[in-house]
């Protein structure tokens, strides 16, 4: 299905539409399919893997437990993985979610570290069953379960903080250390993906951003992006004058806005895809989906292709005037 050519020639928002339109029967089985047929692929492509994300995401609410079941286990070991689709399946009851947990490497430490905060005693017993845990995530998990009774779910992690740290407890203190650490050491590596700092007068590259959208002038709103992201203007102004709001979504991911701020921007450049409630909900799903350090990665690869592009007629021009 993701190689066949009437499958690209019929995007993913089609196949969404048409599943939605014929009712949940059908949203059902496209679901099903796609995901059968990208388990099937023995190397995804980063185009499929975004595709699959796609589709499934616009369909999710439309899909039975038994589906979602059926997901979670056919893509816990699937290599790379639709990350979208893998962390809302994730976030679904441990019945559901468990393969997920116990296999999935689309879940990174952070990830897990969120799911335990948010979903409680059941996900982290999943996780702590993973072969490769983290050491830090494993202690977060035992000093967790060490602390809950058959008579009390703590559901959060910052619960089990607050009532703790006045507690004079070394080795779990030892522990909130190493945990701090490591939530340091990911952002720390996730900021530093992006190359280019913002100039020191854009401290918040949302605000000038903002501005730019909001008087209509999408050529400032993308120079303002490109600045920001450190992209060529070519690169910059595709992000504004795409077919969908796809590419932009990733830059504002890199950005760290929230969700409200994106959908702004969004909504100024793309008025027309976000006009209606059902697209509005899409949109925030795919938002709240979509990884920073993924979008970030992205970004430098754009960079990349924009310093070999700007390289080659330069090369070309240094060579001509040596032969002259």
């Amino acid at each position: 299905m993701f190689r066949d050519r009437t499958f690209r020639l019929v995007s993913a928002a089609d196949f969404r539409h048409i599943a939605l339109g014929r009712g949940p029967r059908q949203a059902e089985r496209v679901f099903r399919a796609a995901i059968s047929a990208f388990c099937a692929l023995s190397r995804p492509t980063r185009k499929e893997v975004e595709q699959l994300d796609d589709l499934a995401l616009g369909l999710f609410d439309e899909i039975s437990a038994e589906t979602r079941r059926f997901a979670a286990a056919a893509l816990c070991e699937c290599t790379p993985a639709p990350r979208g689709i893998v962390r809302r399946l994730a976030e679904e009851p441990v019945e559901i979610a468990a393969p997920l947990l116990l296999r999935s490497k689309a879940l990174n430490d952070v990830d897990l570290i969120g799911l335990i905060a948010r979903r409680g005693v059941g996900h982290a017993r999943a996780i702590s069953r993973r072969d490769d845990l983290n050491p830090v995530v494993a202690a977060l998990i035992r000093a967790l379960l060490a602390r809950t009774d058959s008579d009390t779910d703590a559901s959060s992690v910052a619960a089990l903080s607050d009532q703790q740290m006045e507690q004079p407890d070394d080795a779990l203190e030892a522990m909130r250390g190493n945990l701090r650490d490591l939530m340091r050491e990911a952002k720390s590596n996730s900021s530093s993906a992006v190359a280019p700092s913002p100039a020191p007068a854009e401290t918040d590259p949302y605000v000038g951003l903002r501005e730019a959208a909001l008087t209509g002038d999408m050529r400032r709103f993308a120079e303002g992006l490109g600045r920001a992201l450190g992209l060529f203007a070519p690169r910059a102004r595709s992000l504004v004058d795409a077919p969908t709001y796809s590419d932009l979504l990733a830059g504002l991911k890199a950005l760290d806005l929230q969700p409200e701020q994106a959908f702004l921007l969004v909504a100024a450049a793309y008025p027309a895809q976000v006009a209606q409630p059902a697209a509005i909900r899409l949109f925030h799903v795919r938002y709240e989906a979509l990884d920073a350090e993924a979008a970030r990665e992205k970004i430098i690869s754009w960079q990349r292709q924009d310093r070999k592009e700007q390289a080659g007629p330069l090369a070309a021009g240094h060579s001509l005037a040596n032969a002259k």
